[in-house]
């Protein structure tokens, strides 16, 4: 059987583990019953990296990295690792992921599936049939800027100093992403930044609107403050279809976002690099929720969100739209069934655990693909 490419699995800490056993549970069902075979390979990331080679990414891990054509990683970091100097924290072995593949466009969709209307903290008819995504750029604002660090002034007093930068190609690539993807939804991007107080706001509309006017034009435009965004989005969020916005911004606004729809175990994220000559892009894609390690090793955890970003590989790092359809339908099947995890738990549902929920959509993809 030839395979569709190569998978990098790193489940990383905590519940990542647990997680991913459930992912690897959907792999083997695509290779047996559908003829979708990867090839495979395993490493270790963040934490448990940390305790096998002292880092939290080894040059090894990341040449493998370079290699595969998609990187499906679980969580990072907890408890244990706090003590350790911030240059060799768990977190930083993402981050080196991020850079050094050059995953610069973080998506971050967040559907309300029809069966957890309930479990968001906003109105049914607010949230029902939400299906928006946020593009973040992921590898330069605030978050790499320089200078930054901590200093102590003459009077002994301390400062503190992060700097935001963007360049022109910084913002024009990350744009051209959500155009791109936009096309293929609603065609409607909304850009989002402080052009009103901030220098870097007013270069980022401007050169979001020079990608819309050159290349884009029959996509629908426009701009919004990234206060305003926030508000818009626990007011009235199925007026957006594409947002697109900073590193920071993008941070703040794709967890607002996440809230609607009732859970962060329930939301999957990708980030994507550049297109090579053949179209391909170096890619991973990990939950969005964390390690949560008050509940790792329990069963406990929601598998969903990784679940649906293996979904998301499927449909952008192997163009298996159809496949990726299948297990997107098959969570709504089994949500639709009213089994729940802890974290989505409502009245009158069944309460499960991590490997009973990965067993029910194995088998809603049976039910599916018979």
């Amino acid at each position: 059987m030839a395979t569709k490419g190569k998978l990098l699995i790193l489940p990383g800490d905590g519940i990542g583990t647990e997680v991913m056993r459930e992912v690897r549970r959907v792999i083997d069902w695509y290779a047996k019953k559908r003829g979708v075979e990867f090839a495979l390979e395993d490493g270790l990331a963040g934490g448990a990296s940390i305790d096998a080679h002292g880092v939290p990414l080894t040059d090894a891990t990341m040449a493998l990295a370079q290699e595969a054509d998609a990187v499906l990683l679980g969580a990072v970091g907890g408890p244990k690792w706090d003590s350790l100097p911030f240059a060799v924290k768990p977190e930083r072995g993402l981050l080196r992921l991020r850079k050094e593949l050059g995953l610069f466009a973080n998506l971050r969709p967040a559907m309300c599936f029809d069966a957890l209307v309930d479990a968001s903290t906003l109105k049914p008819e607010i949230v029902r049939g939400l299906d928006i995504l946020i593009v973040r750029e992921l590898t330069g604002g605030v978050y790499f800027g320089t200078p930054r660090g901590i200093e102590t002034l003459p009077d002994g007093s301390r400062r503190g100093v992060n700097t935001q930068v963007y360049t022109t190609e910084e913002i024009r690539r990350v744009a051209r992403v959500a155009f791109d993807i936009a096309a293929k939804r609603g065609r409607k991007v909304t850009s989002s930044e402080k052009a009103n107080v901030m220098e870097s706001g007013i270069l980022w509309r401007e050169e979001v609107t020079w990608v819309h006017d050159h290349e884009f034009k029959d996509i629908e435009l426009s701009h919004m403050y990234a206060d305003n965004c926030a508000m818009q989005l626990v007011r009235n969020p199925k007026q957006f279809d594409v947002i697109v916005t900073d590193n920071l911004f993008g941070d703040i606004l794709s967890d607002a976002a996440a809230m609607l729809t009732g859970s962060l175990g329930m939301l999957p994220s990708a980030s994507l690099g550049a297109a090579d000559a053949k179209g391909k892009r170096k890619a991973m894609y990990e939950p969005v929720h964390g390690s949560a390690p008050d509940i790792a090793g329990k069963d406990m955890a929601n598998p969903i969100a990784t679940l649906l970003s293996f979904s998301m590989a499927l449909r952008y790092s192997f163009d298996l739209g159809t496949e990726a359809d299948l297990l997107d339908k098959a969570v709504e099947n089994v949500l639709a069934g009213g089994l729940r995890t802890g974290d989505i738990m409502q009245p009158g549902m069944a309460k499960v655990s991590t490997s009973v929920m990965g067993e029910s959509i194995v088998r809603a993809l049976d039910k599916l693909a018979a």
